[in-house]
């Protein structure tokens, strides 16, 4: 799933839990992108494309067991929740980043191939309902499920059509007929990274200031 619509997913986690700060909840739901981020620049993880990249479709989270893993992300969730609600005693916040870190996770699941790793480790089974197969659907499913996130939360008119406007930016990646800058992405995963680390710092951003 996009990043703005893992933002929008905090949308949800701090309507549920009003008293613990966005900014720790927008981290929480983005913990392991920015993992497959840092990961990705360090080599230690693998993306890449088809010669030609029409959408999203097109490009293949080849090797990430250590930041999508599902093993990973209950290790990771669980390690969260015991630092910060048992040993800090906020229990509210840990249980909040918990669900944010799996939320991740979770959605991931529903969209991408499976290229989703059960645990880190050679030969893991990998799992993914495939959303992305089917690229103009997904797109369709990510816009309605981020409007969903901004009316559960109750959230401004401007926050609506920050989540709108972003989707309807990602909208070449999703539908082929509409030329976009996956054009220059074929063979890049440096550059597929770096696009991904800049949404997630601008979308995190934006829904933090305007929620």
């Amino acid at each position: 799933m996009f990043a703005i619509n893992h933002a929008a997913t905090g949308l949800i986690i701090k309507k549920v839990y009003p008293d613990v700060p966005m900014t720790v909840i927008l981290v929480s739901v983005q913990l392991i992108e920015i993992l497959w981020v840092a990961l990705n620049f360090l080599g230690v993880e693998k993306t890449t494309t088809e010669d030609r990249v029409k959408s999203v479709a097109d490009v293949h989270l080849e090797y990430m067991p250590f930041s999508h893993s599902i093993v990973s992300t209950v290790v990771l969730a669980a390690g969260a929740w015991i630092l910060v609600a048992l040993g800090l005693g906020a229990v509210d916040v840990g249980t909040a980043v918990a669900l944010g870190i799996c939320s991740h996770l979770a959605l991931d699941l529903i969209s991408h191939a499976r290229d989703i790793a059960i645990a880190p480790i050679p030969d893991s089974k990998k799992l993914g309902v495939g959303l992305y197969e089917k690229p103009t659907i997904a797109f369709v499913f990510e816009t309605i499920y981020g409007i969903f996130c901004w009316w559960i939360y109750g959230g401004s008119a401007t926050l609506f059509w920050i989540i709108v406007l972003f989707n309807l930016a990602n909208a070449s990646f999703f539908i082929k007929a509409i030329p976009g800058p996956e054009v220059f992405l074929s063979h890049r995963p440096i550059r597929i990274v770096t696009v991904v680390a800049l949404q997630i710092i601008v979308t995190a951003a934006l829904v933090g200031i305007f929620s």
